[in-house]
């Protein structure tokens, strides 16, 4: 009896041990990624920008929980525009800023620079969102620069919370695109 309460003691430690590094997936984002130029163009000297809508899938609005298609609509239109004057306010601030008002705009006429969203995808069990982001010279409709499919981490409970803070992690990688540095949080 004496040797399996000192087994079980033993083995405790090792237990809680894993136990804690599974659950701190979730708990503990890891530390800000892709604070790095990737791209070789330099687009410092851009100060017209024309930002893209991340477009979610509306149609999968039931996985997420919303009551309907219309709710969960509303709700990406919500973030892309909180994302949007974010990216204004804090990630580029003292450029101009024009934010696409929903899908199906593409209007950058008289921007310096034209910045897409493409290949978007939801992993909602581990709290990433999927994006590649694509900078183009709206003059010539030619690709500049592009970022390719990355998965941007969001550490909040709830699916507004978790894209806020994920939409948030990819301005702060336009940011490092477009002045070259990234500022400190």
């Amino acid at each position: 009896m004496r040797r399996l309460l000192v087994i079980a003691a033993l083995m405790v430690p090792f237990g809680l041990q894993y136990s804690l590094q599974a659950r701190g997936h979730r708990r503990h984002p890891p530390p800000a990624r892709y604070l790095y130029k990737e791209s070789t163009v330099d687009m410092s000297a851009r100060q017209n920008i024309f930002l893209g809508w991340v477009d979610i899938a509306p149609e999968d609005w039931a996985r997420y929980g919303y009551a309907d298609k219309g709710e969960w609509e509303r709700t990406i239109s919500r973030l892309n525009m909180e994302s949007q004057s974010l990216c204004h306010a804090q990630w580029l601030a003292g450029r101009t800023i024009v934010g696409a008002k929903d899908r199906r705009d593409e209007n950058a006429a008289g921007q310096d620079l034209h910045i897409r969203f493409a290949d978007v995808r939801l992993d909602y069990d581990n709290y990433l969102l999927y994006l590649s982001i694509h900078f183009v010279d709206p003059k010539t409709n030619s690709e500049i620069a592009s970022v390719p499919v990355r998965p941007y981490y969001g550490d909040n409970w709830g699916i507004e919370r978790y894209l806020r803070a994920a939409l948030e992690e990819v301005n702060r990688k336009i940011q490092v695109e477009v002045t070259g540095v990234a500022a400190q949080k």
